[in-house]
């Protein structure tokens, strides 16, 4: 298994290298503070970088909330079962 993986990560690394050479063309970029030039495969590397962080930003405080609302729900279960607990330990009575 280990050899199929470093196989499919020889795969990527060498479409990725491929993909860079093909695409080495100097694509001029405007932003708000000036003007770059960068070769269109780094540009779409960054890109795909910067994405991809945002999207692990947006899911980790997703997972956050999600880690806080487990926590209350396994707090709210522990005092309901110390509740069970005590109603267990009650004596029933009869009235009879």
């Amino acid at each position: 298994m280990r050899i199929f993986s470093y196989l499919i990560l020889l795969l990527l690394l060498l479409i990725g290298v491929t993909f860079a050479c093909l695409n080495a063309t100097p694509v001029p970029i405007h932003y708000y503070l000036g003007d770059a030039t960068l070769p269109l495969s780094l540009l779409l590397v960054l890109v795909l970088g910067i994405g991809i962080f945002l999207g692990l930003l947006a899911g980790f405080s997703m997972f956050l909330k999600q880690k806080k609302i487990t926590k209350q729900l396994k707090n709210r279960i522990k005092i309901v079962e110390q509740e069970v607990e005590n109603l267990r330990a009650i004596p029933l009575k009869d009235t009879h």
